[in-house]
């Protein structure tokens, strides 16, 4: 194995003999009463302990190895595959009789290991749908009544009555009808392109497809344009034929499926639109929530999916000029983009109430450092049957909490408290993990870190994405953790990587979110920058936790749709489940290392090296944009010293954290306030619920995030006076965190 960090220390092979002894003489903690099939071979963690190396923040790792290598022991294959099978077995929208069976379930696995388990009520504002409706009314002769049933030749799940229409959670009700318009994508260049054009897109019906942006925003950008309505329908060119054999042949999306999801304004404030910035506890006084007719998370535009099977006679026949060449999808005629002579009519009747969602929060009390919190976390509410998205994730979870409950058996603790969390309504717009940050953000204070999972298995290709200071631990547990095609998930990892097959990402069916970094400031695997669309979002970006996401992708198109179930997942996903193996190894192995480390492992010096990259190019960008005299009194200088500043006092803090400081709790207390000196107290312009001065999700993104957001979205509007007063805060927040850094260093 090749290892890349110059400060790695090797473990005497005394260690490894122990760990891989630990491991043979078959304790408890690798017992299982599920029988096991001989055609299923498990990845072993022998191979990756022969190398172990000292990951940072641990004076002397042979310990934690030893740990490591019990833990490791216990995920199985086989009972992950129990778990998906009864957590899918029904459909489980949030708020409903079936999810809360799945909370139910998690929390009977929780207790039987030994977590102190406690399922915790929200009542949130939610819509089911009532009528969905979608007609063709222009031209004569065009029939399309829709959305049509999902429905494929061969498949034991999609004829359930409680599978759900397609729809879009927070779309508003309403009646609408008007010309049809093709926008692309939804972007904001896609619909500037459409003026030049000459194409008014006001009181129109606008059709996008899914993919590049979060739907939300295809819906907003829409409604600043002043569309009356809205359509979203995946092309088979991003997810369907076009790849390869569409379900139930291949993984791919067949022409009846149709991907749900909120379009709830998550890019303004993600959780219950009715109650931004505190939590919606079932106890709460009605008058303490905003209404909703108030909510600036929730869209005045209606908008509901379509399938590409109802969306192709809309298409084939609108008229006006062909669209841009690279508009063009994969059905089998010319894109064009109207308006008209297509006219459609868009019924929709949601059925809104404040709901009860269900967290399941299960606890291992630290015996050291116990206010130093790890959270880990999976959300287990789908649009449907969810096997991918989310509950791959939840079955990789339980067999790390049955990992973690077999240590405690033998009479291990965790130094700092662990706490996992499975999150309801993520679907709906991050719910239940922001009602719960904000219900606890004060005992949040001193976390460590949030360790997230959604989309456990698509697919055998690991990625992640995290905060810079976090990348480097990232790296150094993939390289303790052994893969199913051999050597170590780190080695499969940076092989991908090297012969250039790492997967796409930004995956246009799913919105999983593992773009390339936005800054490269070494030669190792790309760690992703964090964005939104999952439950990480309010540890970093509202409190200031150091985030990380993993998972593992592949050939995945059936997101969001009914074909996401068991029997996808077993034909494609990973059909004998060591790959769920392989990530319940990766998330446990995340929490023992934070929970378990002397100096918690931050990386303050990459951290600042991305935050100096990403202030050089918005300099280069205000410089180039064209009105320049806008941006003439942007001065980047103060901001910029303050990030080396910044980066010198990380590369201090890493020599103490390698060395070992005299005063060990001194050090952890200054590198966990340092991320929390990065928030600003009066949040983001125009949405102040985001306080995180180095990222956000894009408002035009709302996936992907946009680093220096008070900065860059200030340049991309042309406001030069706000870039400034701007830049202003990302310096002084900068130097508050390098201060906070240095008066550590001070005290050693």
């Amino acid at each position: 194995m090749v290892l890349k960090s110059k400060s790695r220390i090797f473990v005497g092979p005394a260690v490894a003999l122990g760990c891989f002894l630990a491991i043979a003489a078959g304790s408890s903690a690798g017992q299982s009463s599920t029988p096991r099939s001989s055609s299923v071979k498990t990845s072993s963690p022998q191979t990756a302990l022969q190398n172990i190396s000292s990951p940072l923040g641990f004076r002397d790792f042979a310990p934690q190895a030893a740990i490591d290598a019990r833990f490791m022991a216990v995920p199985d294959p086989h009972l992950a595959e129990e778990h998906l099978r009864i957590l899918t077995a029904e459909p489980h929208i949030a708020g409903s009789v079936e999810d809360k069976k799945t909370a139910d379930y998690v929390a009977e696995k929780f207790r039987a290991a030994g977590l102190d388990t406690k399922i915790i009520e929200y009542k949130v504002w939610m819509n089911l749908p009532g009528e969905i409706s979608v007609d063709a009314t222009a031209p004569a002769g065009l029939k399309m009544h829709g959305p049509s049933p999902e429905h494929v030749s061969d498949d034991p799940f999609q004829n359930d009555p409680r599978v759900t229409p397609g729809f879009n959670g927070f779309s508003p009700s309403g009646d609408v009808e008007g010309e049809l318009v093709y926008a692309n994508y939804g972007r904001p260049e896609d619909l500037r392109k459409l003026e030049s054009m000459g194409v008014n897109l006001r009181g129109k019906i606008v059709l996008v497809r899914y993919g590049n942006n979060f739907r939300g925003v295809k819906t907003f950008v829409a409604q600043e344009h002043g569309a009356a309505g809205v359509l979203i329908y995946s092309d088979p060119i991003d997810d369907g034929y076009f790849k390869g054999d569409a379900y139930p042949k291949g993984p791919w999306r067949p022409e009846s499926a149709v991907q749900r999801g909120s379009i709830g304004y998550m890019f303004k404030y993600p959780g219950d639109p009715t109650t931004p910035g505190f939590a919606s506890v079932a106890t709460l006084d009605p008058k303490k929530r905003i209404s909703p007719a108030q909510a600036a998370s929730l869209a005045t535009v209606p908008t509901t999916p379509l399938s590409y099977g109802d969306a192709s006679p809309l298409l084939a026949r609108l008229g006006g000029p062909a669209s841009p060449r690279e508009w063009q999808g994969a059905l089998p005629f010319t894109y064009h983009v109207g308006p008209g002579p297509v006219r459609v009519k868009i019924h929709l009747k949601q059925n809104y109430a404040y709901r009860t969602i269900w967290d399941v929060i299960g606890t291992i009390p630290g015996t050291d450092f116990p206010d130093q919190v790890v959270v880990g976390g999976n959300h287990r509410d789908a649009w449907v049957y969810g096997a991918v998205d989310p509950n791959s994730g939840t079955a990789a979870m339980l067999e790390a909490v049955h990992g973690l409950g077999e240590l405690l058996k033998s009479g291990w603790k965790p130094r700092r408290t662990i706490i996992i969390g499975s999150w309801d309504a993520e679907e709906e717009g991050l719910i239940g993990s922001t009602e719960w940050g904000e219900e606890h953000a004060a005992d949040l204070e001193h976390a460590t870190a949030y360790f997230n999972m959604d989309v456990g298995v698509g697919g055998p290709h690991f990625g992640s994405s995290a905060v810079p200071s976090l990348k480097r631990f990232v790296r150094e547990v993939t390289q303790q953790v052994p893969s199913p095609k051999g050597g170590t998930v780190y080695d499969q990892w940076r092989r991908e990587t090297d012969e250039k097959k790492e997967r796409a990402r930004d995956d246009a069916s799913t919105g999983i979110n593992r773009r390339a970094p936005q800054a490269k400031v070494d030669d190792d695997v790309d760690v992703g920058d964090l964005g939104s669309g999952s439950d990480y979002t309010v540890f970093l970006q509202r409190l200031g936790v150091p985030s990380t996401d993993i998972g593992s992708g592949g050939d995945y198109g059936v997101y969001h749709s009914v074909f996401d179930n068991f029997s996808w997942f077993k034909k494609f996903g990973d059909p004998t489940f060591v790959y769920e193996q392989q990530m319940a190894r990766v998330f446990g192995i995340e929490l023992l290392h934070m929970a378990g480390a002397d100096v918690v492992p931050y990386d303050y010096e990459t951290y600042g090296k991305e935050i100096i990259s990403y202030l050089e190019s918005a300099q280069r960008r205000s410089q180039h944009m064209g009105d320049k005299a806008t941006y003439a009194g942007l001065k980047f200088e103060r901001a910029l010293a303050a990030a080396r500043r910044f980066t010198a006092a990380g590369v201090a803090m890493g020599t103490a954290q390698q060395n070992g400081a005299s005063d060990a709790a001194a050090l952890n207390r200054a590198l966990i306030a340092a991320e929390r000196g990065l928030l600003l107290p009066e949040g983001l312009p125009n949405r102040p619920w985001f306080r995180h001065s180095i990222y956000a999700p894009g408002q035009y993104t709302g996936y992907a995030a946009v680093v220096i957001p008070g900065v860059n979205e200030a340049i991309d509007s042309g406001d030069g006076v706000r870039a400034a007063g701007q830049l202003e805060k990302v310096a002084q927040a900068l130097e508050r965190a390098a201060g906070i850094l240095e008066g550590a260093g001070n005290a050693r």
